[in-house]
């Protein structure tokens, strides 16, 4: 072409080509905000607590205020056990039974606490047998209580 400088016509048809494109790809990304809406809710809510958070209430139900020096440290150790689930299976049942326990009963709750927690776990739940020596009345006032605070109400 006559009169061009060469690489010039090039440089201008593509500088041309590049405005022609943004102004098509921006107007094409660009939406209005009154044309944007919330997003929407969820189609089903969160599942809620399972298992023994479904349970969930308060742990501590009772102050040790009032308790001898080894009733409060008996009450301390069932609360806080190596696994959450024996928080609420031993610490509930200190929290309703331990100001009527006495002597013997408390020997017995002294010893649990030496137990590992998931094998207590599997006796009070039923998955595994309790052994004979295990196996009082005093434990089975555990598993008692256990069941009926699962109950639904």
């Amino acid at each position: 072409m006559p009169g061009l400088v060469p690489g010039i016509h090039v440089f201008l048809a593509v500088a041309r080509f590049k405005k022609a494109w943004m102004a098509a790809t921006s107007a094409a990304m660009t939406v209005p905000l009154a044309m944007t809406s919330p997003p929407d809710p969820p189609i089903y809510p969160s599942p809620g607590p399972s298992g023994f958070l479904a349970l969930e209430r308060r742990v501590t139900e009772l102050s040790s205020e009032g308790l001898d020096a080894r009733k409060r440290r008996l009450l301390f150790r069932c609360r806080h056990r190596g696994i959450r689930e024996m928080d609420f299976v031993l610490g509930r049942f200190a929290d309703a039974e331990l100001p009527a326990l006495e002597g013997a009963e408390l020997d017995v709750l002294e010893s649990w606490l030496d137990i590992p927690d998931q094998q207590i776990f599997a006796w009070v739940n039923g998955s595994e047998p309790t052994p004979l020596e295990i196996d009082t009345p005093m434990f089975r006032r555990l598993c008692d209580f256990h069941r009926a605070a699962r109950a639904p109400k």
